[in-house]
């Protein structure tokens, strides 16, 4: 059955060409479907207004944009709101009056996909995300209607790195692993290394003799070599020299590859 990821974040979605007219919202809001939108504003009231398409708007009222972090009254928090601001959001149409104004519902996305996560998600799936935060340790990522895991700086390759913007920037989409899930506290734990393939898989694209392109990574600790990346999940260790740094790009040459221990000796040239 395909998962129901592809409903909250389609594989091929592209938001700069998502433009919707009023057939489309309502049918969207018969069937339920969950859709996506630029938020361009927020108003005076904490409402969102979302880009529809070249000369459509709609609007998430206040107490429709969140169905966790709001007051007494079913509103959601002014700063939550704001921070929307500029982002990609997902909601459903609620309602489209008789003069087409289009009042959407991130909270009922929201709720469908917090169902989800607590009922259907497991261990191993696959899923698209959503880069939202990156920090030092790791990102934040959106698996669907504001569904977030965490995915550690060590989850995202075997490679090391100092930080996560070496590899994701916000709002990018990538896929994830599910590492592990604690519906008690809400937590969900990604990982990413395992969708780069393995170190058998990665190397099969090299062979000895050959001069290929890598990035220095860190010596090793007495200085006998230099860890340079040729895949986000293949290392090889060059010959130490000194002036190179962190992050720089150079050309190697394949001197020794030794499946049996996983290990492959390179040359700076």
């Amino acid at each position: 059955m395909e998962s129901l990821t592809q409903k909250f974040i389609p594989e091929g979605w592209n938001e700069t060409k998502e433009d919707f007219d009023l057939k489309q919202l309502q049918y969207a809001k018969e069937q339920g479907t969950i859709m996506q939108g630029f938020v361009r504003a927020c108003d005076e009231n904490c409402n969102l207004q979302i880009r529809l398409g070249e000369n459509l708007m709609g609007m998430i009222p206040q107490t429709e944009v969140d169905s966790i972090h709001h007051d007494d009254f079913g509103k959601t928090k002014p700063s939550i709101c704001k921070n929307k601001v500029g982002q990609f959001v997902q909601f459903k149409v609620k309602e489209i009056d008789s003069e087409n104004q289009v009042v959407l519902s991130r909270k009922e996305a929201e709720k469908e996909a917090l169902d989800w996560a607590k009922n259907e998600l497991e261990t191993g799936m696959i899923v698209n995300g959503i880069i939202k935060n990156i920090r030092k340790f790791g990102v934040f990522v959106d698996i669907g209607g504001g569904v977030t895991g965490l995915l550690h700086i060590e989850d995202i390759s075997v490679s090391r790195i100092k930080s996560p913007e070496e590899r994701f920037f916000v709002g990018q989409k990538i896929k994830v692993m599910i590492k592990s899930i604690d519906r008690e506290n809400n937590r969900i734990v990604l990982s990413h290394k395992e969708l780069l393939g393995n170190w058998e898989d990665n190397v099969q694209d090299f062979q000895e003799k050959m001069i290929v392109g890598g990035i220095v990574k860190e010596a090793d600790q007495y200085k006998n070599g230099l860890f340079i990346e040729l895949k986000p999940n293949l290392v090889g260790l060059a010959e130490y020299k000194d002036g190179f740094r962190y992050g720089q790009k150079v050309k190697v040459y394949i001197k020794k590859i030794i499946k049996d221990k996983k290990k492959i000796k390179l040359l700076i040239v």
